[in-house]
């Protein structure tokens, strides 16, 4: 795959821990990786490919999983059937005799038995074992019985659980903090998770704190997750509605105006006007003030200072990383 890098100085002005960061490239049905210079350090052989964690990043071959570093070396074969990313030390892994959990080497450090095994997070990993969920330890120990009929994983401390059809928290000994009274809820962030009232379609959505107390009332037709200290919120339905921003006290920050949205990421948030084919997306700051125009026709956050766009369709389009500027710095060939 041929990429054009525009701006042969952009490394100079990259700070060392962001200049080795890698970014995924596409060449036809296959994935690779390219660093912050342009260069092609992963041939794009893989045919799934995810991003770097803790140095390692999951690759697919055909149905078979493996691992590798950031200097594309194959670290642990591809011979999983399943696999996560790696997460505190550790990913868990499937073969045919069934879910381990490996170090960095590969190395198996115990085994589970368990329909799915996931990642760690502060500590602690999910499993499913039959139709319900707990938690282990790093030990592999049970520590959290299989008692729940959902669950996700540990955040700032709690974890979101499924308990006779509704949602609470509890923390990593199981007791329950918040009790399971939400007809939804999501995942700790910022000090705070969002949750619902009433059905997917009709409830409306609100914050709670770290000790259940409502902190803002459920009065939006959708609520997102804290980013940044701002939440993306929705004014209406899902088709036909308008997203906008409010603050840690709940108050609007910037109007429900826009047809398409996005959490911020690094100071910057992708919106959208127009809806389906003739939707445009730019970027906006905090203040709501327009920072890169609003002409891409595929959207994303940025990530270590880079978003992956497009402009146009798919076939005819230009596709490839933009700077805060919104300047192309590397555009895939045709």
């Amino acid at each position: 795959m041929k990429l054009v890098l525009f701006f042969c100085s952009l490394c100079l002005v990259l700070n060392p821990l962001t200049s080795q960061e890698l970014f995924k490239i596409k060449d036809g049905s296959k994935e690779g990786f390219i660093n912050s210079s342009g260069s092609l350090v992963v041939d794009a052989i893989y045919d799934d490919v995810d991003d770097f964690s803790e140095g390692l990043a999951k690759v697919k071959q055909g149905s078979n999983y493996g691992y590798i570093s950031l200097s594309g070396k194959v670290v642990i074969p591809l011979t999983y059937i399943r696999g996560t990313e790696f997460r505190e030390g550790f990913a868990a892994v499937k073969d045919e005799s069934g879910w381990h959990y490996i170090d960095k080497t590969g190395k198996k450090i115990f085994d589970e038995a368990c329909n799915y095994a996931y990642s760690f997070h502060d500590g602690m990993a999910r499993l499913q074992i039959g139709v319900k969920f707990g938690y282990i330890d790093k030990s592999g120990k049970v520590v959290i019985q299989p008692i729940y009929e959902k669950a996700y994983e540990f955040h700032e401390g709690m974890a979101r659980v499924e308990l006779n059809g509704k949602w609470g928290f509890i923390d990593k000994t199981g007791k329950i903090i918040i009790p399971a009274k939400y007809d939804w809820v999501f995942d700790f962030r910022e000090g705070k998770a969002d949750f619902r009232v009433g059905t997917e379609k009709d409830g409306k959505y609100g914050f709670i704190d770290n000790t259940g107390k409502v902190i803002i009332d459920a009065e939006f037709d959708r609520a997102f997750a804290f980013h940044e200290g701002m939440s993306l919120f929705r004014d209406g339905n899902f088709r036909g509605g308008k997203y906008g921003y409010i603050d840690e006290n709940g108050e609007i920050a910037i109007e429900a105006r826009y047809d398409g949205a996005m959490n911020y990421c690094e100071g910057l948030a992708n919106v959208s006007k127009g809806v389906g084919k003739e939707a445009k997306w730019g970027y906006i700051d905090k203040e709501g003030k327009e920072i890169i125009p609003f002409k891409f026709s595929k959207p994303a956050e940025f990530k270590n200072g880079y978003a992956m766009v497009r402009i146009g369709d798919f076939k005819t389009g230009k596709e490839g990383y933009i700077n805060k500027q919104g300047r192309f710095v590397w555009v895939k060939s045709k």
